[in-house]
């Protein structure tokens, strides 16, 4: 069977030893085709080269596919001893630089192309027989261990593509041409690129867990939206259309660019695009391994930002609302032309998986519906930064996978590529580069007036607030209940035949108690936090119902949470919270008529306590109440000492917290019973805790 055009591995299905005998032979197709692309390299000398500044050498990827085998396989159990430990510690990680100035200036002592084959060899045979000895039942899910072995084979398909664009910026003569990797003969001018109306309507995103494809973990879980219409470019954006944008001189002018495009242009001083190389005879263009005469009818290959100044330029040529589309639209696109999955092509529909050739070909060679190039070619870069569907969990064999890139910064790229192979050229691949990056990527353009939705829920990374939304939405710790929901229940209860109205939650952090109050029955409650680090995930919380959070664990080790509403019973509780960011001390006019104020753990935070108290039945609804729980830490960090309502000594004797707060509070209030103690936990890592016990009362306006 030919090392081309395969498909990836259904895993649902079938009779177990057939299967094992499909895997088998996908994993070796896969091992052969990586060794076939770096037969491309002309000396030993060149795997020590670095084609980018940026990027390490290629010795290390040549190690790398291999090693993520063996790391994977022993975090899955399904192997106990290392084959080399200090390779597979060199070889693990990779490079992801911050920006497009970034310079990894680390050294390595890279081991002999000899040893790193060596090496290679090994991993190839211990592969080899656990695929044929392991224990294999259907489904193969996240959980079995065949799904370790599977991510190391659609990852070694990554760097398939990966590397040969590294490869493709090395010098021509470190590299040769080889009939394997043979080149497209198609050439000439393109035709007339046009728009062509699309109609929107609904579309639907995300693997379900039991697909019967490997999936990375950005693809599983949820995401909907309706798509207005629009016009889309018939023909993927050729060498010859963006010619124009180079010779109007558009790599000069600042005003068609981003202010990061502007910035990475003029470090990199570019001119025109990467691959395209200019002499006194001509264009020429740099193919993986070859310089050819210009094909015009190609698509650009051009980097994100390039893309962007496009699309800037041309809205201004125009008068038209051009811009790159957006995950949604590209899947509006290839929804309407009804393209078949990967696993369903008796031959690949486009200039895709290794199918035709090993490069580009011409913009109209592949028509797909009313379009050309949906799918192969090259990628095509979108607007939208990549980001965690609904739903989203990470594999734990693999936990840097998509997190890190869940932070505006990174675009999805759409389609697949001539070299785009696997879970690479499905419909639900969902990957993701820096947009300074390059790839075998290029674009289409789309006209459309509607806005662009930047999915801003990356995971909340900042350490404090992670701990609050641990203590809110997290388990419970050493057997003490939710600080915030015990607060709630005991409020709840106090507010049995009282009007229940408007509450306000005043400290409200991440808005736990808020919803919870709401669900009690309060009609409206309005949670205020003079924090914008815990104001934004309130008001997130309760605008999508959900938050996702990194928490700590140890030194640089986080786990990835995801925490719902629905998941506490809250979700009905949505429409009836409403937060704001607001200062206690100096509270704005509009909040005021309270039937109940929850004042959880906030005193011994202000900055004038007593401003506070003395101001707060204002606030309140005759015979209304105020809930005060503290766990009376004062500090000078946060009040000065003589705010303080206790811890001090007066005339020699003791002032402790609950006097300060009588002295203020009675000549407006009654104490209601008597001070109640609730326990509360809030988690700084695996191993450290803070456990207090905060002081409850309960006070009623006059």
């Amino acid at each position: 069977m030919s090392l081309k055009d395969r498909h990836t591995v259904m895993l649902n299905s079938g009779d177990p030893e057939q299967k094992r005998q499909e895997i088998l032979d996908y994993f070796h197709a896969s091992f052969d085709i990586d060794e076939k692309l770096y037969e491309t390299l002309r000396f030993d000398e060149t795997f020590y080269l670095r084609p980018d500044r940026l990027r390490h050498p290629l010795i290390f990827y040549y190690g790398h596919t291999a090693t993520f085998f063996i790391n994977k396989l022993i975090i899955a159990k399904a192997i106990e001893q290392r084959i080399n430990p200090a390779f597979e510690s060199m070889f693990a990680v990779g490079v992801d630089e911050m920006s497009w100035d970034d310079l990894d200036q680390s050294h390595y002592d890279w081991p002999t192309l000899a040893a790193v084959k060596a090496y290679r060899d090994q991993v190839r045979s211990l592969m080899d027989r656990l695929i044929r000895t392991m224990p294999l039942t259907l489904p193969i899910t996240w959980e079995s261990p065949w799904w370790a072995a599977m991510m190391g084979i659609e990852h070694e398909r990554i760097h398939l593509e990966t590397s040969s664009v590294l490869i493709r910026q090395l010098p021509h003569d470190q590299v040769q041409q080889l009939e394997f990797w043979d080149i497209c003969p198609e050439a000439g001018e393109p035709p007339q690129n046009q728009l062509l109306a699309v109609s929107g309507g609904m579309v639907q995103l995300g693997r379900p867990k039991d697909h019967p494809l490997y999936g990375w973990d950005n693809e599983y879980g949820s995401h909907a939206a309706e798509v207005a219409d629009f016009m889309a470019a018939r023909y993927l954006v050729s060498n010859r259309e963006f010619l124009a944008f180079v010779e109007a001189g558009c790599y000069q002018e600042q005003q068609w660019w981003t202010e990061e495009g502007w910035n990475w242009r003029q470090f990199k001083q570019a001119r025109y695009p990467l691959f395209w190389i200019k002499s006194e005879a001509g264009w020429t263009l740099r193919t993986m391994a070859s310089e050819i005469p210009m094909p015009w009818n190609w698509p650009v290959e051009v980097n994100y930002l390039e893309a962007r100044a496009f699309c800037t330029w041309k809205a201004a040529q125009s008068g038209k609302p051009v811009r790159l589309p957006t995950e949604d639209e590209w899947h509006r696109l290839h929804d309407l032309c009804k393209l078949p999955d990967q696993t369903d092509w008796e031959r690949a529909p486009g200039n895709i998986n290794l199918a035709y050739w090993s490069s580009s070909c011409p913009v109209d060679r592949f028509q797909q519906g009313d379009f050309f190039d949906l799918i192969g070619n090259v990628w095509q870069w979108t607007e939208t930064p990549i980001y965690p569907f609904h739903g989203f969990a990470v594999h734990p064999w693999y936990d840097d996978f998509s997190t890190p890139t869940f932070d505006t910064r990174h675009n999805l790229i759409k389609g697949g590529s001539w070299i785009s192979t696997g879970n690479e050229a499905t419909r639900h691949a969902r990957y993701a580069f820096r947009r300074h990056f390059f790839q075998h990527a290029g674009f289409r353009y789309v006209e459309s007036s509607a806005p662009v939705v930047i999915h801003d829920d990356q995971y909340e990374r900042d350490s404090l607030a992670a701990q609050y939304c641990h203590a809110h939405y997290g388990p419970e710790q050493f057997g003490v209940p939710n600080f915030q929901k015990s607060c709630a229940e005991i409020c709840l209860e106090l507010m049995q035949g009282r009007r229940m109205g408007h509450a306000l939650d005043l400290g409200c952090a991440v808005g736990r108690a808020s919803f919870e109050l709401a669900r009690g029955g309060f009609q409206q409650v309005t949670g205020l936090d003079f924090s914008t680090r815990f104001f934004r995930l309130a008001a997130r919380m309760q605008e999508e119902g959900g938050l996702r959070y990194a928490f700590p664990e140890e030194g640089e080790i986080v786990s990835f949470h995801e925490v719902t509403l629905a998941e506490f019973g809250l979700e009905q509780t949505r429409q009836r919270v409403q937060f704001y960011q607001a200062d206690a001390c100096n509270l704005p006019e509009k909040f005021r008529g309270y039937d109940l104020v929850l004042a959880a753990n906030l005193i011994d935070r202000l900055y004038s306590p007593r401003r506070f108290l003395s101001t707060i039945h204002q606030r309140i609804n005759p015979g209304g109440l105020l809930v005060v729980t503290s766990p009376y830490s004062w500090s000078e960090e946060f009040t000065k000492k003589e705010e303080w309502l206790g811890g001090y000594r007066e005339a020699g004797e003791p002032v402790w917290g609950i006097d300060g707060l009588k002295a203020v509070l009675s000549p407006r209030f009654r104490l209601v019973g008597e001070p109640l103690d609730l326990p509360f936990v809030i988690r700084e890592t695996r191993r450290k805790f803070q456990h207090s016990i905060a002081e409850l009362t309960v006070w009623e306006l006059l």
